[in-house]
């Protein structure tokens, strides 16, 4: 969904970030497989591509310039995430797992926000401290998170690739 609103890298990631909030209630009050596995498919692309520009972009410009064990725990975090996401994706709402590892993934993802929002020692506050370029990185991200929801819509979200994680947990 590509929009006219230039935002900062912050601004986007927290949108994001509200985004799938959103999608996490609104599966939590679905009724019907139907409707839940849809939600479900929505937030798995969302994340998948969250992560991926994270990781892709906005996480290596962090490096150097923020807590070292801060960037280490979000990458086992999405690692984690895109484990579920799989799961979730290969599944449907009549398995016996489907909605507990949705509510697992939204715990997740949760946490994984409050790291990074937190107000003096986050991730986000850390990075606009070291002075990063927010409004170019922002523009970066929007162009490749444009560009991802294309192609996944398109053909589907891929085999997670992790960077913590090893093949034989996959």
């Amino acid at each position: 969904m590509a929009t006219d609103t230039k935002q900062d890298a912050i601004a986007l990631l927290k949108a994001d970030h509200r985004t799938v909030e959103e999608l996490f209630e609104k599966f939590e009050s679905a009724k019907g497989a139907g409707a839940k596995q849809k939600i479900a498919q929505q937030i798995c692309l969302e994340l998948t591509v969250h992560a991926q520009i994270e990781e892709e972009i906005f996480y290596p410009a962090c490096e150097g310039k923020i807590e070292e064990d801060l960037l280490k725990e979000a990458y086992v975090e999405h690692d984690g995430a895109k484990v579920l996401i799989a799961e979730i994706e290969a599944g449907g709402p009549d398995d016996d797992y489907y909605d507990a590892k949705v509510k697992v993934l939204s715990e997740q993802i949760e946490h994984h926000v409050e790291e990074e929002e937190k107000r003096m020692e986050g991730m986000f506050a850390q990075a606009r401290h070291a002075g990063l370029d927010m409004d170019a990185l922002g523009e970066q991200l929007r162009a490749r998170k444009d560009e991802l929801v294309a192609t996944y819509k398109a053909g589907g979200l891929p085999k997670p690739e992790t960077t913590t994680f090893t093949e034989a947990t996959i």
